[in-house]
């Protein structure tokens, strides 16, 4: 693995690269804690960028910037809509690049986020920690929202079939926003999955939260597919009527969100959530037999933290 800091992207000097022979990642350090790209070497970014954003730091503006971010759950403004907007600390032990954020001045709380990678499949294993710096409990779920570069699908698993002689109690929640329609083109509701394309000259938004006990999601574009695995704990407590996986369009963006359990976290304490990343190069159509022939072998290569 190659460690290269001071790496100017995006108009950014303090970004740092980590890479393999395959992908690499870059992250910034004068905002953030942002993973700002996520691609094959000289290939696509999988991940959004907000142009007119990028090399912006500083002010009390909120900016989206692009990449995958850190918040915590469930949606509430200003609380999740703090600006990270400012440098942070990190450091690198030859394994394990750390990147701790400042206080939030007005939550208390402080995000810290340490990326590596693995020896299987080109993966990245990343450690997301929510510290309280308060001196009074605090209740919140770790959020990843992944920002998807345009044009491309995702797809959520539905839980096995099950007959109704097999099981008579239901076996996950299916939660929907206000601005939610389900007859919307972008939509793509299977038997085994749930598909949603992103389509830049939509004007609506559309939103869903499953309950996902498989514990992946993927997102294609242009023949790479991004696969993100998490861990599901059933007794845990999920935020927004006990979801773990979501997904979010609109005419600029597609999200890829994932949630880790509703805890209650003590002063000086900190709660943890990992998710595992991986790149594949595969055709996938929308039909679902391509789906079961192309995506699935490699969701079974890959490992839920």
């Amino acid at each position: 693995m190659k460690f290269e800091e001071k790496y100017s992207y995006g108009g950014w000097p303090g970004c740092i690269r980590l890479s393999n022979e395959e992908v690499e990642l870059i992250i910034t350090t004068d905002i953030g804690p942002r993973i700002i790209r996520f691609g094959k070497i000289g290939g696509q970014n999988m991940f959004r960028e907000f142009k007119d954003q990028l090399g912006k730091k500083g002010g009390e503006e909120y900016r989206l910037y692009g990449g995958t971010r850190f918040w915590h759950g469930p949606e509430a403004n200003p609380r999740c809509y703090f600006p990270d907007n400012n440098p942070l600390n990190y450091s690198w032990d030859g394994k394990t690049l750390s990147l701790l954020q400042e206080k939030e001045s007005t939550t208390g709380i402080q995000k810290e986020v340490m990326i590596k990678f693995a020896s299987e499949n080109g993966s990245v294993k990343i450690s997301y920690r929510i510290h309280n710096r308060t001196l009074w409990d605090i209740k919140l779920a770790p959020w990843i929202l992944s920002i998807m570069n345009l044009g491309g699908r995702g797809i959520i698993p539905h839980e096995p079939f099950q007959t109704w002689e097999e099981r008579l109690a239901p076996v996950r929640p299916l939660v929907l926003w206000g601005y939610t329609t389900m007859d919307d083109p972008r939509w793509i509701w299977g038997r085994k999955y749930i598909q949603l394309r992103q389509d830049h000259k939509s004007t609506t938004r559309q939103k869903l939260g499953i309950l996902n006990t498989l514990g992946w999601a993927a997102y294609i574009l242009n023949d790479q597919i991004f696969i993100k695995r998490y861990n599901y704990e059933p007794e845990a407590e999920y935020t927004d009527f006990g979801v773990n996986t979501e997904i979010y369009t609109d005419a600029d963006i597609f999200e890829v969100e994932t949630l880790g359990p509703l805890a209650k976290i003590e002063p000086g304490k900190y709660m943890d959530y990992k998710e595992n990343w991986y790149l594949f190069d595969a055709v996938l159509e929308e039909e679902e037999q391509s789906i079961d022939d192309n995506l699935i072998s490699l969701v079974e290569k890959t490992k839920i933290p």
